[in-house]
């Protein structure tokens, strides 16, 4: 693995975890304003939100290519279901619907989840680029 690959890994763990401290703030908010979801959102928060990019990280370190694609397109996909569901659709889930005691925090975090998406995404394409399409090499 040469440095400019270990610095792009290093970069997208970093944003991937800091996803993570944010998608965890937001749900505290989302708790605390009583902004309920349905069984559907929450099953695409925990599996796609949450663990998506966990898995993906996890498996940069086995299978490189496949664990750079997990965290981009479950980045996409969150980053899609974010702007969509904070930001369009007119829901309880917008921002500008949220018990005003919770609207700063909730907005706050539900900007900074897109930022981290869109950040997770163009990382991800960056490392893959830089990821031989296969690889024999144990990393």
């Amino acid at each position: 693995m040469n440095r400019n690959h270990g610095s792009a890994r290093a970069w997208l763990m970093g944003t991937v975890l800091v996803h993570l401290v944010v998608s965890m703030v937001h749900g505290v908010a989302h708790t605390q304003a009583n902004v309920p979801l349905s069984l559907a959102a929450n099953l695409f928060v925990y599996i796609v939100i949450l663990a998506g990019p966990l898995i993906g990280l996890a498996l940069t370190w086995w299978t490189p290519r496949l664990g750079g694609w997990l965290i981009a397109l479950s980045m996409a996909g969150s980053l899609v279901f974010g702007l969509v569901n904070h930001f369009v659709l007119t829901s309880p889930d917008h921002v500008a619907h949220v018990d005003p005691q919770w609207r700063s925090l909730f907005a706050t975090t539900a900007v900074l989840l897109a930022v981290t998406e869109a950040l997770g995404v163009v990382l991800a394409a960056r490392f893959l680029a830089r990821e031989p399409a296969s690889t024999n090499s144990t990393r």
